[in-house]
């Protein structure tokens, strides 16, 4: 329970990061010689985005953070209350036990019975609740995702580059500060984003 999920923000923002950076998985057809197509020129339009730096900025990424943190603090709290009432119950049960207040052994193995159960019920919520979250996580960063992507399509109907990559972590050797349009295209994302909230 402490450890619910605790990377689970970070582990989906990896895996979508991850997802919008890397290129499809290759089949064997990728294997097979690919026919290539000389640009009209020679010099090829590249830029690159930090995708650190504008997931930091992009207001819709902050609401997305801000919300599974609290969505992951609602149910930490729920999972705390439920496994608070078992302790008590847990601690009274044995007190109880160990001072043969109950009249029968019956009823010690009912009230024993029922607190497994509430074990059982609370494993089980612990377990469907995570579920949810980490399934609205995923959702909400291809959301994210494609907010992105639709964007850079529009933003580079008037720009023309030929690639734009994305620098994540060091993931690039070098790359030129002077292609570096992290900030222009935040800029545009945050503008787009105001107009739809």
């Amino acid at each position: 329970m402490k450890n619910f999920k605790k990377n689970s923000i970070i582990a989906v923002a990896f895996v979508s990061l991850f997802t919008f950076t890397q290129c499809a998985p290759q089949n064997e057809e990728a294997a097979q010689p690919v026919q290539t197509v000389q640009p009209a020129t020679s010099t090829l339009k590249v830029a690159y985005v930090n995708l650190d730096t504008l997931m930091s900025r992009y207001n819709l990424a902050q609401d997305i953070n801000k919300e599974m943190m609290r969505k992951e603090e609602d149910i930490k709290m729920k999972l705390t209350e439920k496994y608070k009432v078992l302790q008590a119950d847990q601690a009274d049960f044995e007190l109880k036990y160990k001072n043969n207040v109950y009249a029968t052994p019956e009823r010690a193995q009912s009230e024993y019975n029922r607190i497994v159960q509430m074990e059982q019920e609370i494993v089980q919520l612990e377990q469907s609740l995570t579920l949810e979250f980490e399934k609205e996580g995923l959702e909400k960063n291809k959301a994210l995702r494609d907010s992105i992507n639709k964007y850079m399509v529009e933003f580079n109907k008037d720009k023309g580059y030929d690639f734009i990559i994305t620098k994540l972590g060091e993931n690039l050797l070098y790359a030129n500060p002077a292609y570096d349009i992290t900030k222009e295209v935040t800029n545009g994302l945050n503008a787009r984003y105001a107009t739809k909230k």
